[in-house]
């Protein structure tokens, strides 16, 4: 299962509704800040999640919508939070400029109470915990050095306890060793493979998160059978032309992205105030009506064959 609370979801420029890009993601005990606007400090506050082990901060790309809020937030945890470190991901380019904000702004080299860990990220595994990895994998917006991230759940084969007991499989270390894939000897001379007690693979949950992109056609192969995909709708069809020039996308384009591979729900969420929130819903809905637009403090909890859940929230359509 994976959790997903929207901290900021505007665009650009904060709205009275709507505060700057920031999400965290959280994977069983581990916490990811995907993303940090100016104010994401108060937010994560807000939103209950809190600071504790919110160590890993995964920076989409290098714009200061989408970093200013690091200044503030490094601080407190400098100063007031008990955390021994703190890994900040990104391309070169982002960890450039978060470099210049926090030592030459925030932080003095020579009395930092935790290691501060920028980490210059390449396409590819970035963590591989027990049950789900983290990939980064390359996308376009302008600059250079812009990522996207994919949270994979590992899959895994049900024990079939019946099955176990028929064989004669006793209770311990011996069916520990048969879900390990590991085959056993019984007392009676009997081998026992895996295949013989555990059951079809079930694919693991998958959730891609994609911050500002101008380009689609090359992210396909990323994004395909996520069970939820979050991504920016930050101007509509009309405005398709202007999208183009500053590298985004519209509302329209991230629904037809989902609709053609295989995404299960969209989130969509870099929303300009510029636009109605149900007119944003009305066109990705046209194409893909399992959209959501996310507002500011939402919770999502993503689960395999379920719907995704959407916790603290009022019905969109009440927003006009």
């Amino acid at each position: 299962m994976f959790e997903i609370v929207f901290l900021g979801t505007s665009a650009s420029a904060p709205s009275i509704h709507r505060g700057l890009p920031a999400q965290v993601i959280l994977a069983g005990e581990h916490r990811f800040l995907v993303d940090c606007g100016e104010g994401t400090q108060r937010q994560i506050l807000r939103s209950g999640v809190g600071f504790k082990r919110l160590n890993r901060i995964l920076l989409t790309h290098s714009h200061l919508d989408h970093i200013l809020g690091l200044g503030g937030l490094i601080s407190t945890f400098v100063h007031w939070e008990s955390m021994d470190e703190i890994e900040i991901y990104g391309g070169k380019a982002t960890l450039d400029r978060v470099q210049a904000l926090l030592y030459g702004v925030v932080l003095d080299y020579d009395r930092i109470p935790i290691r501060l860990h920028l980490v210059d990220i390449q396409p590819g595994l970035l963590l591989d915990a027990k049950d789900f990895t983290v990939t980064a994998f390359p996308v376009t917006h302008r600059g250079s050095g812009n990522f996207g991230y994919i949270f994979q759940e590992k899959s895994r084969r049900p024990f079939l306890a019946d099955k176990a007991a028929e064989l004669g499989v006793p209770a311990g270390p011996e069916r520990s060793q048969l879900v390990r894939g590991e085959a056993i000897t019984l007392a009676d001379g009997r081998m026992i493979t895996p295949d013989m007690v555990l059951g079809e693979v079930i694919p693991g949950m998958k959730l891609v998160h994609i911050g500002d992109i101008g380009r689609l056609d090359n992210i396909h192969n990323y994004v395909a059978d996520a069970d939820a995909l979050v991504i920016e709708a930050t101007f509509l069809h009309g405005d398709a032309d202007t999208a183009r020039d500053f590298g985004h996308i519209t509302a329209q384009q991230a629904a037809t992205l989902a609709l053609e591979t295989g995404v299960k729900t969209l989130l969509l969420t870099h929303v300009s105030r510029r636009y109605r929130e149900r007119d944003i819903i009305e066109e990705a809905r046209r194409v893909f009506p399992n959209t959501y637009v996310a507002r500011d403090l939402d919770h999502y909890t993503i689960r395999r064959d379920q719907p995704v859940v959407k916790q603290m929230a009022q019905a969109q359509e009440d927003e006009t």
